[in-house]
């Protein structure tokens, strides 16, 4: 049920991410509303939980992208990976520690997508990529500070159990 529930968010956040991100004409940055969902994931699912959603989120991206096949999702695992090992070093209990963290993970994310982006161009031309992180990451950190919320109020959710007495 909860795998259901994560690739729904992540279908609807990134629905909402092209539509927000058209019409304010962000043209060198985006919001990673996808390494938000997976950098909590990371912090609170379990393993096989987590890497299951973590590629279905990866596989929604990549077929929003339009970048090369597998890229995202690979991406999406590793990091979500990575962000296991890093919460077991980090206590991430709030809001501004989670945004830090998804910010970090976003910027892992966003240069290893350029890496990879640079490796399949002919020109190898990756510099528009590497001018808009900043912005990228910015915004990624203020997606998290709303979306934690949200993810959080998912998570006691799923955590009750089902019946009468509660």
């Amino acid at each position: 049920m909860k795998f259901l529930v994560t690739v729904g968010i992540a279908l609807a956040l990134l629905t909402l991410e092209s539509v927000l991100v058209q019409q304010a004409g962000l043209v060198l940055g985006r919001v990673d509303v996808t390494v938000v969902l997976v950098a909590f994931l990371a912090l609170r699912a379990s393993l096989v939980e987590g890497a299951l959603s973590a590629f279905a989120v990866g596989y929604l991206l990549d077929l929003m992208s339009g970048q090369p096949t597998g890229l995202f999702t690979f991406l999406a695992v590793l990091t979500f990976l990575a962000g296991r090992l890093v919460s077991t070093f980090v206590d991430v209990r709030g809001a501004v520690s989670f945004a830090l963290f998804a910010m970090g993970a976003d910027l892992g994310h966003g240069l290893l997508s350029a890496f990879f982006t640079w490796l399949t161009l002919k020109d190898g031309i990756t510099a528009p990529l590497l001018s808009g992180m900043p912005l990228q990451v910015a915004l990624t950190g203020l997606a998290a500070l709303g979306l934690y919320p949200l993810f959080k109020r998912f998570e006691t959710a799923q955590d009750r159990q089902p019946g009468l007495l509660r």
